[in-house]
């Protein structure tokens, strides 16, 4: 074939490439994935449906919002777009309902659960109904999750080949417990996610179900390849794009962690606020000893921050601080004299900033400021964690941590280490971080760093290795380990650690990456 030819068809393939290529200039919506979905609404309803559910699935609650409004015009007697439409007020995984929205939804569709029955032609139909009115029934809302769960279950049995049933009673399963890590409804919840992106590997629900399943880091291997899927299945959801991260960041995969939230953030960062994406963002530059770049995106989070920012994204960015400064060990961090009101945060946070403050006192010798971050966290009294994911234990133990260092300032080391080795006891009992660690600077990390320095470097080994348990690939921990294995005189170990760290010379500050 003559040259010319050849580089005709190039041309005829490249520009139909371009117009069938997501995002492209004929205007077609970014990929979703894809679900079998079979239902009774006409035909002008089906596209606006089925995008609903993929972006359900993405967690893409307001963009699916819109899709199944607009199936319900398209089809007004449509009962799975009205089944859809409540479905977006749920948001089991972060513990949070609005059940008044999705119950007026439903009334549109019918007065009562019988009437709405009536509407859907198929049995099929009407379980998918009846498990939303579980949902949105009377009750307390766990009352409620468990008899929605419940009906899943027996939809799934009823039709055992109804693999959309199946990916909606795994997110049920780890809906269950109002936002805290069950680990055998997480189990059973991934091992149905797992089987579902095995028979449909384009399937969005099936990869993020996995995902949220196994973001530990004990289970985290059995999440890799949704995670490694996932952002090619759903291009078009910023959570997806996100959520990939959160077995990237459970095996200490730092480039992997950064690169993704910085997509998920946005492409435009003028407009980046600070929120789970960026907080994310800046652990991950953090973890990988980038603290120049981790601490100017700090500072536009700040100068971004508008005036009328939720509490919510004000807590995210004291958070972030957090973590700047205790990574960074920047303990007169110009970012400390900000004032972040956290007035109407919910406990965590508060605990979080005033422990920041106190520890950064600390490793000043200001023990004053450390006695008031105490008397800061004390003062939240039996005030109960609010967000998501929020357990009652992390302000006693950033409390506990204070105290232990003040006792240490004060001359009595072996005491203050045997509180902290106490603490570390307890964080083990609690459920496992799928993030950045509320708990900012980990106990075990900082008993490490303190035996360390007692010259008992044999048990900051041990530390150190509990501490990368649950923070696999944490800089200081693995720092510190590399440091105590050679003062133990355990080479091996310490030059897995000098391994680890090796990869991350050639994009961290410079000295900041050493194990001595």
């Amino acid at each position: 074939m003559p040259a010319s030819s050849r580089f005709a068809r190039l041309i005829i393939w490249f520009v139909a490439v371009m117009l069938l290529a997501p995002g492209s200039l004929v205007g077609q919506d970014p990929p979703l994935g894809s679900v079998s979905f079979p239902n009774s609404g006409n035909a002008r309803a089906q596209a606006s449906f089925i995008r609903g559910v993929l972006l359900l699935h993405s967690f893409e609650y307001e963009d699916a919002a819109k899709e199944f409004e607009a199936a319900r015009r398209a089809d007004a007697g449509f009962a799975l777009a009205y089944w859809g439409d409540a479905m977006t007020r749920t948001h089991g995984l972060w513990n949070e309902q609005d059940s008044t929205a999705a119950r007026s939804i439903l009334a549109q569709l019918g007065p009562g659960p019988e009437a709405r029955a009536a509407k859907a032609p198929t049995v099929r139909e009407q379980g998918y109904l009846a498990a939303v009115e579980a949902l949105y029934g009377p009750g307390s809302k766990p009352r409620r999750d468990t008899l929605y769960s419940r009906a899943m279950s027996r939809l799934v049995a009823r039709f055992p080949d109804d693999d959309e049933a199946k990916a909606f009673y795994a997110l049920s399963l780890m809906g269950l417990n109002q936002g805290v890590r069950s680990v055998a409804s997480y189990m059973q919840a991934g091992a149905i996610a797992l089987e579902l992106l095995e028979r449909h590997p384009d399937h969005p629900g099936a990869a993020h179900y996995v995902i949220h399943a196994f973001d530990d880091p004990i289970h985290a291997p059995l999440g890799l390849r949704a995670a490694r899927a996932y952002s090619h299945i759903a291009p078009g959801a910023d959570h997806a794009q996100h959520m990939t991260t959160h077995i990237f960041l459970a095996l200490g995969m730092w480039p992997e962690v950064v690169a993704q939230n910085t997509i998920a953030s946005g492409a435009d960062s003028s407009l980046w606020q600070p929120g789970h994406y960026t907080m994310w963002l800046g652990y991950g530059l953090a973890q990988e000893g980038r603290f120049q770049v981790a601490h100017k995106l700090l500072v536009r989070l700040h100068n971004q921050l508008p005036a009328t920012a939720t509490a919510g994204r004000r807590g995210y960015l004291a958070i972030l601080r957090a973590h700047q400064v205790i990574s960074a060990e920047t303990w007169d961090d110009s970012s400390l004299a900000w004032t972040i009101d956290l007035s109407d945060a919910t406990v965590v946070p508060k605990a979080i900033d005033a422990f920041t403050h106190g520890y950064a006192g600390l490793q000043r010798g200001d023990v004053p400021t450390a006695r008031r971050g105490i008397y800061a966290i004390h003062a939240l009294g039996g005030s109960k964690p609010g967000g998501y994911g929020e357990l009652p234990e992390v302000p006693r133990i950033l409390v506990g941590m204070l105290e232990a260092g003040v006792m240490r300032a004060g001359g009595d080391e072996a005491k203050a280490i045997a509180m902290l080795d106490s603490l570390g006891n307890l964080v083990e009992t609690l459920p496992a971080d799928f993030g950045p660690p509320d708990v900012v600077k980990p106990v075990h990390e900082l008993l490490g760093e303190w035996l360390l320095a007692a010259r008992r470097p044999k048990e900051a080994e041990q530390a150190f290795t509990r501490a990368l348990r649950l923070a696999p690939g944490r800089l200081r921990s693995l720092q510190g380990l590399g440091r105590a294995a050679e003062a133990s005189n355990d080479p091996e170990v310490a030059e897995a650690a000098r391994r680890t760290l090796d990869a991350l010379r050639t994009i961290a500050d410079p000295g900041v990456v050493a194990t001595r």
